[in-house]
């Protein structure tokens, strides 16, 4: 995992939080130290702030996003929003706000490494096909938007659409409810894995991204309640 944290004791102090639950860790001090390690070496998550100097993390968020579909968790100090906002629409999967506690801290990387080794749950490998070819695989399809649900591929009109694990995850929680609302709260539950009432704005500005992917006609918005995957 890697960590990208200006300030010295915060990122001693989460370093070392961090190998106590079995992660390995690199840390850098700034945005440009932080996207020489991430070319350099593979890493399964990146844990990047906000206010960094030389670059900072929203841009290296973009930058990260040119090449990878890494997780990507955005800490931030502030609590207005415009951190939040930004860093989510610079391709990031979720954010906490500073000062984090450990635990929380932990709960979210394990919710985004978990949706990235996403896989069907057990029981479900026949439907899905799982180890078949593509050929005998269930492809849902929806107009030209085309889900191989064994091999956990997206395609429009034919063309691959790469998708980051969370946008995956989002995408076959809509999938497997064509047509029905889905609430925001229901969303962050089963897609986020909050057990607390989250924030909705990652669950609006992730639609966003799966949007322009997919086509802005999709995923429609039902206002006042949530959205639904079109049929």
């Amino acid at each position: 995992m890697l960590l990208v944290e200006d300030d010295d004791l915060m990122r001693r102090s989460f370093t070392v939080a961090l190998e106590r639950y079995g992660y390995r860790m690199k840390a850098a001090a700034d945005g440009l130290a932080g996207l020489e390690l991430f070319r350099d070496e593979s890493f399964d998550l990146l844990v990047l702030d906000v206010m960094l100097p030389g670059l900072d993390g929203i841009g290296l968020c973009r930058k990260v996003r040119e090449t990878s579909l890494v997780p990507v968790l955005m800490m931030s100090a502030r609590g207005d929003g415009l951190d939040v906002v930004a860093g989510l629409e610079a391709g990031a999967d979720d954010y906490v706000v500073k000062p984090v506690d450990t635990y929380v801290l932990v709960a979210r990387i394990r919710s985004l490494l978990r949706r990235a080794t996403y896989a069907p749950a057990p029981g479900h490998e026949r439907a899905t096909g799982e180890g078949l070819p593509p050929s005998d695989r269930e492809m849902l399809v929806f107009g030209d938007l085309t889900i191989d649900t064994g091999g956990l591929e997206v395609s429009v009109s034919g063309s691959p659409v790469a998708l980051t694990p969370t946008e995956l995850k989002l995408l076959l929680e809509f999938a497997a409810h064509p047509g029905v609302v889905l609430e925001r709260h229901t969303l962050l539950r089963n897609v986020w894995e909050y057990g607390w009432d989250g924030d909705s704005r990652v669950v609006d500005l992730c639609v966003q991204r799966l949007r322009r992917k997919l086509g802005r006609d999709r995923i429609e918005t039902v206002r006042g309640f949530g959205y639904k995957l079109r049929r």
